[in-house]
């Protein structure tokens, strides 16, 4: 269950990014997904809201997960999202986007008194 490994580092990475900006809460955290990342997002959100339980700071914290669509590009000078078979040469494309897992937001409340 590699999902459990996933939110624990997007638990991680929020909170090392939290305290760092001397937050007294995280608000929101948005992860974006790769098509072909081969995560359950769902699992994810459920496993995160576990791991964040007992943690005061994530009290509130809303995880959303964003599907990030294949992008591929061939070396005949293709662009697209066929994944498997160039449809102009017949070569196999490199996946330029979406296999990726990334945290690309962070919201935290800063008291500033």
């Amino acid at each position: 269950m590699h999902e459990y490994s996933i939110a624990y580092d997007i638990y991680a990475t929020a909170k090392r990014a939290a305290v760092e900006n001397g937050a007294d809460e995280i608000t929101a955290v948005t992860v974006d997904v790769g098509e072909i990342a081969m995560v359950n997002p769902e699992q994810v959100i459920f496993l995160f809201g576990v791991i964040v339980e007992d943690d005061p700071l994530f009290a509130e914290t809303h995880l959303e997960c964003r599907t990030v669509k294949v992008r591929t590009r061939c070396e005949c000078g293709y662009e697209g999202d066929e994944k498997f078979v160039c449809p102009r040469c017949g070569g196999l494309p490199h996946v330029v986007e979406g296999k990726e897992i990334v945290v690309s937001n962070i919201e935290i409340e800063v008291n500033e008194s």
